[in-house]
């Protein structure tokens, strides 16, 4: 069945049914990436704008590919070579995207609640590719994707999630998600990564690795969000990694089975050594492959369910 909703805006606002349903028809995709001619009809006369205010390479990629895998034609906006820099304003570029008639937008901003806007501005399906440090949806159904198929159940389990939190996107979809999914879910970073009031979200907060760790099933490795800090919140990179960096001595402290998972880019040893992101206990590469079927959900339970459906 089709989501019903116009947009994929973030976790926070998605019911438990409709995240099952997603991670469900991810599942049944990801055969299609194995086939030796990797391509289905369902999408076959939509148009999807990718529109990035950011730097991306999985995120954008995966969408691209997803959408082409569809038989959907795909086009990527630059905002570094479009109108934008000549001071088009965001619902000018909006309207004139629709004006178009593409079936879907794809968006990364800096600022969050973008998305949100954009939805406002546009009749067609918006989805969030990462709004500031407010929400990433597709990011956190593909971690979902990739714990269920290695542990088989989500519920009971402890998911550490260590790093920059405050500016962490991906750390708030994954706990709205993972949460919703019955796992208990603990963040752990310096305190001035922390933001007040984290654990209103559903999560516990420490500032102890060692205790995050502990018992942990699961284990998502943040990186250091630079380019949305306008000071400085820890007193040298070395330091950081030695406190909050991830190795294989620090790992043993969680279960023997448990899974390693990062969003990406990792920035090797400053919060994961190479040892345990190239260990046998990573996901990192599962987590990229996974992408490419739930943004292939994605677009198939907004744009392509209900046709098929004989709607």
């Amino acid at each position: 069945m089709r989501l019903k909703r116009k947009d994929l805006l973030g976790i926070e606002d998605l019911k438990l049914e409709e995240i099952e349903q997603i991670l469900s028809t991810a599942e049944s995709f990801k055969e299609v990436s194995t086939r030796e001619i990797k391509k289905v009809p369902t999408l076959r006369g939509k148009t999807i704008i990718n529109l990035f205010y950011e730097p991306s390479t999985r995120t954008r990629t995966s969408f691209e590919i997803a959408a082409k895998r569809m038989s959907a034609d795909a086009v990527n906006i630059s905002v570094s070579t479009s109108s934008v820099v000549k001071g088009e304003t965001l619902k000018d570029t909006a309207k004139n995207i629709e004006a178009m008639r593409p079936d879907c937008i794809v968006v990364r901003h800096p600022s969050s609640g973008t998305p949100l806007m954009l939805a406002g501005y546009v009749g067609c399906s918006v989805v969030n590719a990462g709004d500031g440090a407010h929400e990433h949806p597709s990011q956190a159904l593909l971690d979902m994707l990739t714990v269920k198929e290695r542990k088989g159940s989500i519920a009971g389990l402890k998911i550490a999630i260590i790093g920059d939190i405050a500016h962490s996107r991906v750390a708030r979809s994954n706990i709205y998600g993972f949460t919703r999914l019955g796992a208990e879910v603990v963040v752990a970073g310096p305190p001035t990564m922390m933001p007040a009031g984290i654990e209103t979200l559903g999560c516990r907060a420490t500032t102890d690795m060692d205790s995050a760790l502990k018992g942990a099933d699961v284990v998502m490795m943040l990186r250091i969000q630079l380019e949305r800090q306008k000071e400085s919140f820890f007193p040298t990179i070395r330091e950081y990694s030695r406190v909050y960096g991830l190795d294989e001595m620090k790992l043993k402290k969680a279960k023997e089975d448990v899974i390693i998972l990062h969003p990406g880019p990792i920035n090797r040893g400053v919060e994961i050594s190479s040892e345990v992101a190239d260990g046998p206990y990573s996901l990192i590469l599962d987590q990229v492959t996974n992408g490419v079927a739930v943004r292939m959900a994605i677009f198939y339970l907004l744009l392509g369910a209900a046709k098929e459906e004989g709607k």
